[in-house]
């Protein structure tokens, strides 16, 4: 049984979650709280395997109860948003500090959609309910430093990188993308499931962080040496290649796609455009988004990287990978940065 505690100022959106949750046999909501005060009171008294948190909120906003949360009882948190731009800053943010996934709320408030949100919140409640716990804490507890990687002579000279990520992706991407030097000499493409209009304030906050130039892709990009370009949630992205010039294009097929954007058709045009000197990489996520992208990258000669089981907040989509024989190497978090510059 998973044990949920359900911290927001809204009674009406209270009430929907204890709805949502209490509707599946495996899921006991054992707790509500209308703040953040009586929520960290809560989850220190109840032990909970997940909280549920809203970020603002009166007395104790939901950004210090989660802080207070990971020093005192660190445990799964899934954060509640809605889509503004300050929402979507104050989202990464959170899931900067610890809490490990986030789902969008708007729709329940603006259009009463509870259906749709019952099944992911259930979904990711399910999810982070499995997420071992020496993996859930403060940020201060992740490695200061990355270990030096040995270079991987077999991948050098890759024009072109796919980072694919989805649940965790967010904090995973701020230990990689910053570490990469400025004038690499590969062009970065990253799809990181999330909903639509947060992969903006994703892109913004890596960009102040980094010494590359990071940005929401828009139709037309030149794919550039140097440049990190982030897929638009609700679009796929797609690399098209005529002679020495690259660039991105944004569409909605294939429609039936379980994600949009998804990893595995960047991957599969990016296989067709560059061949072996591309490098795919697949980072913590639920699913298995990824698979026959990295099939198609290493059919054409490319190579593969995986994160590594001992550094993943879920082990979904590198172990869908690695099961499936697409994966050259395997890799911790913390030397990721170091593998891509080795192959680039």
């Amino acid at each position: 049984m998973i044990r949920v505690l359900i911290v927001d100022d809204s009674a009406f959106v209270r009430q929907a979650l204890v709805r949502m949750l209490s509707s599946v046999p495996d899921i006991e909501v054992v707790g509500t709280a209308v703040d953040g005060k009586e929520g960290l009171e809560k989850a220190v008294a109840l032990r909970p395997d997940v909280v549920t948190l809203d970020i603002k909120m009166p007395r104790m906003g939901g950004l210090e109860a989660l802080r207070r949360i990971m020093t005192e009882c660190p445990v799964p948190v899934l954060l509640l948003s809605s889509l503004t731009s300050e929402g979507g800053e104050i989202t990464l943010r959170g899931l900067e500090l610890g809490a490990l996934d986030f789902v969008d709320k708007s729709s329940v408030r603006g259009h009463m959609n509870l259906l749709e949100l019952a099944d992911e919140l259930k979904a990711k409640v399910r999810a982070l309910a499995r997420v071992p716990r020496d993996r859930v804490h403060a940020p201060e507890g992740l490695p200061a430093e990355p270990r030096v990687a040995q270079p991987a002579a077999h991948a050098r000279g890759a024009e072109v990188v796919v980072i694919g990520t989805s649940t965790g992706g967010p904090p995973a991407l701020q230990a990689i993308i910053p570490k990469l030097p400025a004038g690499l000499a590969s062009s970065i493409l990253v799809v990181q499931h999330m909903p639509v209009g947060f992969t903006r304030s994703l892109a913004d906050r890596l960009a102040s962080r980094s010494a590359l130039p990071v940005r929401e892709a828009e139709d037309g990009d030149s794919v550039s040496p140097g440049v990190v370009l982030i897929a638009p949630a609700g679009r796929h992205m797609k690399v098209q290649r005529r002679g020495p010039t690259a660039r991105v294009w944004l569409d909605d097929e294939p429609r039936s796609s379980l994600h949009r954007p998804s990893v595995d058709v960047l991957m599969a045009s990016v296989a067709k455009a560059y061949g072996p000197r591309s490098l795919g990489v697949v980072l913590t996520g639920m699913g298995s988004d990824g698979v026959e992208g990295l099939r198609a990258i290493r059919q054409t000669g490319g190579r593969t990287l995986a994160e590594s089981e001992e550094s993943c907040v879920i082990y979904g989509m590198p172990k869908a990978a690695v099961e499936a024989g697409v994966v050259d190497r395997s890799v911790p978090l913390a030397r990721m940065a170091d593998e891509i510059m080795a192959a680039v």
